[in-house]
């Protein structure tokens, strides 16, 4: 997924598999993010974020998605880069429970993705 520079992202992360729900515990690379909700069941957008923490969320990089529930996450896209995001349970990850952000540049030179150093080996 591509994201401009200075992006909010909010994602809900869902597991109410009819095949068998279980806890993924989600890891960030490159961000901490805000755990501004959780519940349990299926994600109703119209009824779930009314009751969102936005005043004091928790700040996390890794968040258990319970089973059988949901949580909600929010983070600034303020890192340049290719980011993993992934399952810390290894086996799920082998299943296809990853992805990466790909963050763009900014438009000023403290918002780039640093050039790599001149003396990195070539392939």
């Amino acid at each position: 997924m591509v994201l401009p520079f200075n992006t909010s992202v909010e994602l809900v992360l869902q597991d109410t598999s009819i095949l068998g729900a279980e806890s993924h515990p989600l890891h960030l690379h490159g961000f901490n993010f805000f755990v501004v909700g959780q519940g349990f069941g299926n994600f109703d957008k119209n009824k779930d974020p009314k009751n969102f923490n936005l005043i004091d969320p928790v700040e996390r990089n890794t968040v258990g998605v319970p089973s059988g529930g949901w949580v909600a996450i929010r983070f600034l896209a303020d890192n340049p880069g290719v980011w993993f995001m992934h399952c810390h349970l290894e086996i799920h990850t082998s299943w296809g429970l990853k992805m990466a952000w790909v963050v763009l540049d900014g438009k000023l030179p403290n918002q780039k993705l640093l050039p790599p150093p001149s003396d990195l080996p070539k392939c």
